[in-house]
């Protein structure tokens, strides 16, 4: 089945993500979004205290990536305060290449992991679209808590704005657990990828994006029995993630995703964290990075759903 790369509307009126997608209607897309965890990540290869490593090193790495992977990629994520802005003004990334804007505030401490996010307000999102912008990503931590509400009105209300920006919605839950379900080791990480799912989905996000069942560990055939619980609860195209899941178990965790009913993946550590070592990481990304991403293509052309294959299935209860 074919079918055009053009603009349009999913059902319930979300933009389609067709600007986003691969020619086969698959997503092989770049996450550079990371703010102090890629601070921290690069202060911890250098042996230095984050403080030590300075903004423009931040940028420098996002641009880099921006010119190594984006002709391999069909978009590229990026955060406001480190690369969108220089990427954009630079023209790095080339046409099949959809620039995405992350509009999440972080809350996270220096050397930490996100706590909890909210929307950034500050953002024109009328602006960033008439700039070449073509899609905006909000992360939200997800956790069975008193907070739920307030998380599945978030999603609802970001979803709206960027219909009403004629933007495709890239949500992003990721399960984490409660202090309470930490201490007494009863967080269950696939049964939580999907609660999260059956709350936040129903938004009508133009692609969902999600965490990898079991970390990425186990045979694809245990990986994908896991996914289809996911792909059970989503009525969206939907992706996965990298954080968590190691490099090597990554292809064979996105082959999984997409041979239960995925369309592919946004992914950044998995792709271009052995660029990190190097102080100039322009060789690192042309050569290992690109092999994987290209590797990575292949697999969600090969077994990835289409995403308007992905958009019209409906939901088992």
């Amino acid at each position: 089945m074919t079918a055009p790369r053009h603009p349009g509307t999913l059902a319930g009126g979300s933009v389609a993500p067709a600007a986003l997608a691969r020619p086969s209607g698959t997503f092989a897309m770049v996450a550079a979004d990371q703010r102090d965890s890629l601070r921290t990540m690069l202060a911890e290869r250098a042996g230095v205290p984050g403080d030590a490593v300075p903004d423009d090193r931040l940028t420098a790495f996002k641009l880099a990536v921006a010119r190594e992977l984006g002709p391999l990629a069909s978009a590229l994520l990026l955060d406001r305060d480190y690369g969108y802005h220089q990427v954009t003004a630079e023209g790095a990334l080339p046409a099949g290449c959809a620039p995405i804007l992350a509009v999440d505030v972080l809350d996270q401490p220096p050397g930490g992991a996100v706590h909890d996010t909210s929307l950034d307000e500050e953002t024109d999102l009328k602006a960033a679209a008439a700039e070449g912008c073509r899609g905006l990503k909000l992360l939200l931590i997800w956790r069975r808590d008193d907070q739920r509400d307030r998380r599945v009105a978030l999603a609802h209300r970001f979803v709206q704005l960027c219909r009403d920006a004629g933007l495709a919605s890239v949500l992003e839950p990721v399960a984490r657990p409660t202090p309470e379900e930490e201490a007494a080791g009863t967080f269950r990480l696939n049964d939580s990828i999907v609660e999260a799912a059956r709350e936040l989905a129903p938004s009508g996000p133009s692609v969902y994006k999600c965490q990898v069942p079991n970390g990425g560990r186990g045979t694809v055939a245990e990986i994908a029995a896991q996914a289809e619980r996911i792909d059970a609860a989503v009525d969206v195209p939907w992706v996965v993630l990298s954080q968590g899941v190691s490099a090597d178990d990554f292809p064979r965790s996105v082959e999984a995703a997409c041979r239960a009913g995925a369309s592919g993946f946004l992914a950044g550590r998995a792709l271009w964290t052995n660029a990190l070592d190097a102080p100039e990481p322009t060789a690192a990304l042309r050569g290992p990075s690109a092999d994987r991403l290209r590797r990575l293509a292949d697999v969600v052309d090969a077994h990835g759903r289409p995403w308007w294959t992905a958009a019209v299935k409906e939901v088992t209860a």
